[in-house]
């Protein structure tokens, strides 16, 4: 516990609460949130990191001892070997210690050592000062063992030495971190005709400093070599290390008889045995920086995502471009719930453009329509005119939003939406989803494999456990931070809350069909499935918006409602007065300390009930900027250099963002452009879903690239 203190820069008090919390059974969400005075007020990343740092240890721990035992079973256990094992930090040093124990297939020593050769290497390895190494290694010849010649002698005594020299944990210490620091990475084309694109085509002689290969061209060269376009290696330097191995074990001793064969051995040693495996493990440990770096990237993009500002209460034209099946039309009211559901073909190869026209003009006016939500997969752009033109017919002030769609179709295709709209076909169960998009981004996107909402980079490249069980953590983080209304939130959003399970959110959506809405929290006791623990750890995050008890409209835990009453009682107000201004008012001359030992409660956990009094329903996504409405459209053509255009940002990599302005292709604007200053990474300057002034810099109509810069020329 005071490893992960020390490293996550916490109190040690910090780190046994956050873990003695856990084994009682509460999750990460609820501890934030409602156990605030006992981690002091740790968020949900840093109870992560503490977690999973405590179990790599724990695991680290368990492979010691086990290493250990092992070691002693051999009869070769010391002292001196069990404190180093003990002293380890790493897996990797645990096993660099184990590694001359561990039970190997037959190799060169082991047969060489079978054939009573050990004595002869040991002698070698003495470096005696006189003596004759032909003679010596007469005396273990023998055709029995197939020993025929000195020389067979002396060759494999040199394999013994090279494999002894390969199994010293300091030497491949030593090896690694001197690889890591001085070595290049080099690529070479392998196999052209494999890349058609010219994807790779800057990798085809390529070479950098390990030190200095940043992320994302780990995982472009890792890539192009499992697609077989490229051949990667690492060139450490060599005659350095070789120089090291021999200062290590020869030493003083060069002048020795056999110095020139031991050298040779140590030479071989490192070659065949070492170099490769320490290449290995160099590669191995750039591709886990790397696939960190992009699960970083993708999880940061993926939290703003959904956290994108609802547009509520809003009544909604979701409309999904296509070309030759035509547009579909979704309808749907402030709730959510689809109205009307249809087809036009604004474009070639039907083309009935009037007939289009008055279509939508007839379902603005018939539904009062107050947005247009249009998806930005293929026919984006031409849609986008011609509900621009529309609008202006329609002259009512109607805006209108490009809606990124991306994981829509996987979305339109599965269970969930065949369950949810059994009469619609796929297209159209996109445009309902556009059009709630617009809606509530995130009640939508849950309902979407993480993966496939289209904000990553090189998602298919690194661990995809790592990237689920990360992107999983973000939408959970999300979901109960933003808290869920009971009443109407899917089956997708209740299973993200704190404590439930796919099953309970069943559970509850079944009895929610069946008895009505809930009318108080203490109704969800009913639920099968839902116990005590698990309703302590989601009922806090569950809102009941019109109940009978006031206080289940707020993020206030019900454990608490003792203390509030208290409150109100010795302020003389009443749950009615909750989030009225004469109680904002009396809250805000209040003293929170005098008042949090008056009532005996925490001074985070009664700051927490004075800001959900205040704003009972508050909305994290409320305080954020809204997002970027259009009634106008722009073509690449009308860019010039210069230009000053606004644009929401859609993504966000290691090299930069890709930036939204209202034409058919999104912009870049490189990590080089986003500042005066310098700029570590783009997501320290901007996030997906910003709102941003950018500059053209550069465009090439004919290859559709757009340069923006945030820095004005």
């Amino acid at each position: 516990m005071k490893q992960v203190a020390k490293e996550l820069s916490i109190k040690l008090s910090q780190v046994k609460n956050v873990i003695d919390l856990t084994e009682e059974g509460n999750t990460i969400p609820f501890i934030a949130r409602y156990r605030k005075e006992v981690t002091g007020a740790l968020d949900e990343v840093v109870i992560r990191d503490i977690l999973d740092r405590w179990n790599y240890l724990m695991n680290l721990e368990q492979r010691k001892a086990e290493v250990i035992r092992i070691i002693d079973e051999q009869g070769k256990l010391t002292d001196d070997l069990v404190k180093k094992i003990n002293r380890a930090t790493k897996l990797q040093e645990v096993e660099d210690l184990y590694r001359p124990y561990k039970q190997k297939r037959r190799t060169k020593a082991s047969i060489a050592k079978e054939r009573g050769l050990e004595p002869l290497a040991n002698w070698m390895l003495s470096l005696p000062e006189q003596g004759n190494l032909l003679e010596e290694a007469t005396k273990y010849v023998n055709e029995e063992k197939e020993v025929h010649t000195p020389s067979d002698a002396i060759n494999g005594a040199k394999d013994i030495i090279a494999e002894y020299v390969s199994d010293q944990a300091e030497v491949r210490k030593w090896i690694r971190f001197e690889t890591l620091k001085h070595g290049i990475i080099q690529s070479s084309v392998k196999n052209k005709d494999q890349d058609e694109k010219r994807v790779y085509e800057m990798y085809y002689e390529y070479e950098e400093p390990v030190s200095r290969i940043v992320p994302h061209r780990v995982l472009a060269l890792n890539r192009g070599e499992k697609e077989d376009v490229l051949k990667v290696s690492i060139k450490p330097d060599v005659e350095k290390i070789l120089n090291y191995l021999n200062k290590t074990f020869i030493g003083v001793k060069s002048r020795s008889p056999v110095a020139e064969e031991v050298m040779a051995a140590i030479e071989d040693g490192y070659k065949r045995l070492i170099q490769p495996t320490i290449e290995r493990e160099v590669r191995n440990e750039l591709t886990d920086k790397a696939e960190e770096q992009a699960i970083v990237v993708f999880s940061e993009n993926l939290r703003k995502l959904l956290l994108q500002p609802p547009l509520k209460g809003k009544m909604v034209l979701g409309v999904d471009p296509a070309y030759r099946t035509g547009c579909k039309l979704a309808v749907v009211d402030e709730t959510g719930k689809v109205l009307h559901i249809d087809v036009i073909y604004p474009h070639p190869p039907n083309a009935k453009r009037k007939e289009a026209q008055e279509k939508v003009l007839d379902i603005l006016k018939k539904y009062g329509i107050e947005m247009v939500a249009i998806g930005n997969g293929t026919a984006s752009r031409e849609t986008e005119e011609f509900i621009a033109e529309l609008l202006k017919i329609d002259g009512t002030g109607i805006v209108y939003l490009i809606v990124n769609e991306a994981g829509a179709s996987v979305y339109s295709a599965s269970d969930l939406a065949r369950e949810e709209f059994p009469d619609l076909q796929v297209e159209e169960r996109s445009a309902v989803s556009i059009a709630r998009r617009l809606q509530d981004p995130l009640a939508e996107l849950v309902k979407i494999d993480p993966k496939s909402v289209g904000v990553g980079q090189y998602q298919h490249d690194v661990s995809q456990k790592k990237l689920q069980d990360s992107l999983t953590f973000v939408v959970e983080t999300v979901v109960n931070q933003v808290g869920v209304n009971v009443n109407t939130a899917s089956v997708s959003l209740l299973q993200y809350v704190s404590g439930l399970s796919k099953t309970v959110a069943n559970n509850i959506k079944k009895y929610r069909e069946e008895n009505g809405k809930f009318k108080n929290r203490n109704e969800l006791k009913k639920i099968p499935r839902l116990g005590a623990k698990t309703y302590e750890q989601c009922i806090g995050f569950l809102r009941i918006i019109d109940g009978d008890e006031p206080l289940d409209r707020t993020s206030i835990h019900p454990e608490n409602y003792p203390v509030v009453e208290s409150l109100l009682e010795t302020i003389n107000m009443t749950k009615e007065d909750i989030g009225t201004e004469g109680l904002i008012n009396r809250l805000n001359e209040i003293n929170i300390s005098e008042m949090a030992e008056k009532l005996g409660v925490g001074h985070l956990t009664l700051k927490d009930i004075f800001d959900a009094l205040k704003r009972p329903e508050r909305d994290p996504r409320d305080d954020l900027p809204k997002p970027l409405l259009r009634k106008d459209v722009l073509q690449m053509e009308d860019l010039k250099p210069g230009m000053e255009l606004q644009g929401t940002v859609r993504n966000v990599v290691d090299f930069g963002a890709f930036v939204d302005i209202g034409v058919k292709q999104d912009g870049l604007v490189h990590i080089s452009k986003m500042s005066n200053n310098y700029v570590k990474h783009p997501l320290d300057v901007v996030s997906v879903g910003d709102i941003v002034t950018v500059w053209v810099a550069d465009v090439d109509v004919k290859k559709g690239r757009i340069a923006l810069s945030m820095i004005k020329e």
